[in-house]
Protein backbone atom coordinates (compact mmCIF):
# COMPACT_ATOMS: atom_id res chain seq x y z
CA UNK A 1 0.00 0.00 0.00
CA UNK A 2 1.28 3.52 -0.72
CA UNK A 3 0.70 7.09 0.52
CA UNK A 4 -0.53 10.20 -1.25
CA UNK A 5 -0.64 13.82 0.13
CA UNK A 6 -4.30 14.54 1.14
CA UNK A 7 -4.90 18.22 2.39
CA UNK A 8 -7.42 18.33 5.05
CA UNK A 9 -9.87 20.85 6.69
CA UNK A 10 -10.27 20.18 10.47
CA UNK A 11 -13.40 22.22 11.94
CA UNK A 12 -13.46 22.74 15.73
CA UNK A 13 -16.99 23.32 16.75
CA UNK A 14 -18.49 24.07 20.05
CA UNK A 15 -22.23 24.16 21.91
CA UNK A 16 -22.96 25.96 24.72
CA UNK A 17 -26.16 24.91 25.76
CA UNK A 18 -27.95 21.63 25.36
CA UNK A 19 -30.14 22.33 22.29
CA UNK A 20 -33.76 21.38 22.45
CA UNK A 21 -33.69 19.10 19.40
CA UNK A 22 -35.41 15.54 20.90
CA UNK A 23 -34.72 12.51 18.92
CA UNK A 24 -37.05 10.17 19.81
CA UNK A 25 -35.80 7.41 21.98
CA UNK A 26 -37.54 4.39 20.24
CA UNK A 27 -35.61 1.73 21.87
CA UNK A 28 -33.82 0.83 19.21
CA UNK A 29 -30.19 0.84 20.58
CA UNK A 30 -29.27 0.52 24.29
CA UNK A 31 -26.60 2.69 25.49
CA UNK A 32 -24.35 1.87 28.21
CA UNK A 33 -21.47 3.26 29.99
CA UNK A 34 -18.12 1.11 29.51
CA UNK A 35 -17.48 0.61 33.20
CA UNK A 36 -14.84 -1.82 33.45
CA UNK A 37 -10.94 -1.09 31.96
CA UNK A 38 -11.01 -2.93 28.78
CA UNK A 39 -8.23 -1.81 26.51
CA UNK A 40 -8.49 -4.59 24.00
CA UNK A 41 -12.54 -3.75 23.81
CA UNK A 42 -11.51 0.30 23.29
CA UNK A 43 -8.90 -0.49 20.53
CA UNK A 44 -11.72 -2.60 19.18
CA UNK A 45 -14.26 0.12 19.07
CA UNK A 46 -11.42 2.79 17.92
CA UNK A 47 -10.44 0.37 15.18
CA UNK A 48 -13.83 -0.79 13.95
CA UNK A 49 -15.70 2.72 13.84
CA UNK A 50 -12.48 4.61 13.00
CA UNK A 51 -10.52 2.98 10.51
CA UNK A 52 -12.62 3.68 7.41
CA UNK A 53 -11.98 7.42 8.73
CA UNK A 54 -8.40 7.08 8.45
CA UNK A 55 -8.09 7.05 12.34
CA UNK A 56 -4.51 6.82 13.18
CA UNK A 57 -3.40 8.21 16.26
CA UNK A 58 -3.87 5.53 18.61
CA UNK A 59 -2.79 2.84 16.40
CA UNK A 60 0.77 2.50 18.03
CA UNK A 61 -0.54 2.87 21.60
CA UNK A 62 0.46 -0.33 23.54
CA UNK A 63 -1.86 -2.02 26.22
CA UNK A 64 -0.36 -0.49 28.84
CA UNK A 65 -0.92 3.49 26.91
CA UNK A 66 -4.91 2.72 26.78
CA UNK A 67 -4.84 1.32 30.50
CA UNK A 68 -3.26 4.23 31.57
CA UNK A 69 -5.60 6.33 29.21
CA UNK A 70 -8.95 4.74 30.37
CA UNK A 71 -8.18 5.28 34.16
CA UNK A 72 -8.14 8.74 33.70
CA UNK A 73 -11.89 9.75 36.00
CA UNK A 74 -11.98 12.60 33.20
CA UNK A 75 -12.94 10.04 30.67
CA UNK A 76 -16.13 8.31 29.74
CA UNK A 77 -16.80 5.78 27.21
CA UNK A 78 -20.10 4.97 25.77
CA UNK A 79 -21.10 2.31 23.67
CA UNK A 80 -24.68 1.63 21.88
CA UNK A 81 -25.80 -2.09 21.72
CA UNK A 82 -28.52 -3.25 19.11
CA UNK A 83 -29.41 -6.10 20.89
CA UNK A 84 -26.15 -8.01 21.64
CA UNK A 85 -24.00 -6.29 19.42
CA UNK A 86 -22.14 -2.91 19.77
CA UNK A 87 -23.17 -0.73 16.85
CA UNK A 88 -21.04 2.54 17.66
CA UNK A 89 -19.45 4.66 20.52
CA UNK A 90 -18.77 8.06 21.87
CA UNK A 91 -16.01 9.00 24.15
CA UNK A 92 -15.93 11.78 26.01
CA UNK A 93 -13.24 13.71 27.82
CA UNK A 94 -14.12 16.32 31.03
CA UNK A 95 -11.42 19.02 30.60
CA UNK A 96 -10.30 22.41 32.98
CA UNK A 97 -13.29 25.10 33.15
CA UNK A 98 -16.28 22.36 32.50
CA UNK A 99 -15.68 21.63 28.98
CA UNK A 100 -16.21 18.27 27.84
CA UNK A 101 -14.74 17.31 24.49
CA UNK A 102 -16.20 14.56 22.59
CA UNK A 103 -13.03 13.13 21.69
CA UNK A 104 -14.49 10.06 19.71
CA UNK A 105 -17.78 9.58 17.82
CA UNK A 106 -19.02 7.08 15.25
CA UNK A 107 -20.94 3.58 14.25
CA UNK A 108 -19.73 0.97 12.68
CA UNK A 109 -19.76 0.57 9.21
CA UNK A 110 -22.84 -1.86 9.04
CA UNK A 111 -24.86 0.57 11.05
CA UNK A 112 -24.10 4.07 9.22
CA UNK A 113 -26.85 5.19 7.28
CA UNK A 114 -29.61 3.45 9.44
CA UNK A 115 -30.86 6.82 11.35
CA UNK A 116 -28.78 5.38 14.88
CA UNK A 117 -25.86 8.45 14.08
CA UNK A 118 -28.58 11.27 15.02
CA UNK A 119 -29.51 9.59 18.09
CA UNK A 120 -25.98 8.70 19.61
CA UNK A 121 -24.65 12.45 18.73
CA UNK A 122 -27.86 14.00 21.21
CA UNK A 123 -26.92 11.16 23.43
CA UNK A 124 -23.23 12.52 23.63
CA UNK A 125 -24.19 15.83 24.07
CA UNK A 126 -26.53 15.02 26.81
CA UNK A 127 -24.32 13.19 28.49
CA UNK A 128 -21.87 15.87 28.13
CA UNK A 129 -24.16 18.09 29.67
CA UNK A 130 -24.85 15.99 32.92
CA UNK A 131 -21.13 15.30 33.17
CA UNK A 132 -20.83 18.90 34.34
CA UNK A 133 -19.58 20.98 31.04
CA UNK A 134 -21.39 24.35 29.88
CA UNK A 135 -19.45 24.09 26.61
CA UNK A 136 -19.28 21.01 24.27
CA UNK A 137 -16.82 20.62 21.75
CA UNK A 138 -15.49 18.55 19.14
CA UNK A 139 -13.39 18.43 16.39
CA UNK A 140 -14.58 16.92 12.86
CA UNK A 141 -13.08 16.63 9.06
CA UNK A 142 -13.23 16.52 5.35
CA UNK A 143 -11.53 13.19 6.19
CA UNK A 144 -14.85 12.05 8.30
CA UNK A 145 -18.60 11.00 6.92
CA UNK A 146 -19.71 13.75 4.47
CA UNK A 147 -22.30 14.26 6.47
CA UNK A 148 -20.21 14.71 10.15
CA UNK A 149 -20.50 18.48 10.03
CA UNK A 150 -24.00 18.67 8.98
CA UNK A 151 -25.00 16.86 11.63
CA UNK A 152 -23.02 18.42 14.21
CA UNK A 153 -24.52 21.50 13.12
CA UNK A 154 -27.98 20.47 12.89
CA UNK A 155 -27.42 20.28 16.99
CA UNK A 156 -26.86 24.06 17.31
CA UNK A 157 -22.40 23.67 16.81
CA UNK A 158 -20.97 26.24 15.57
CA UNK A 159 -17.53 26.47 14.07
CA UNK A 160 -15.34 28.25 15.83
CA UNK A 161 -11.79 27.52 14.34
CA UNK A 162 -10.81 26.15 10.93
CA UNK A 163 -7.80 25.25 9.61
CA UNK A 164 -6.80 23.10 6.28
CA UNK A 165 -3.32 21.08 6.24
CA UNK A 166 -1.15 18.84 4.05
CA UNK A 167 -0.95 15.23 5.53
CA UNK A 168 0.51 12.01 3.94
CA UNK A 169 -2.04 9.18 4.20
CA UNK A 170 -2.46 5.43 3.06
CA UNK A 171 -3.61 5.70 -0.75
CA UNK A 172 -6.81 3.73 0.79
CA UNK A 173 -8.22 4.26 4.03
CA UNK A 174 -7.21 1.43 6.82
CA UNK A 175 -9.01 -1.64 7.88
CA UNK A 176 -9.20 -3.53 11.09
CA UNK A 177 -7.61 -6.00 9.23
CA UNK A 178 -6.17 -6.62 6.07
CA UNK A 179 -8.93 -6.95 3.16
CA UNK A 180 -11.71 -6.03 5.31
CA UNK A 181 -12.89 -3.47 2.65
CA UNK A 182 -15.72 -0.88 4.56
CA UNK A 183 -18.99 -0.50 2.74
Amino acid sequence: MGTISREVTVWHLELFHNPSIKVPRDGSYRLDQQTELAPEFNRYLYTAVGSHWYWYERLNWSYGDWQSYLQDPAIEVWVAYLQADPIGYFELSLEAGSSVEITYFGLLPNFIGRGFGRTLLTDAINRAFILGGNRVWLHTCTLDHRRALQNYQSRDFKVFREESFTIQLPDEPLQPWQGAKAP
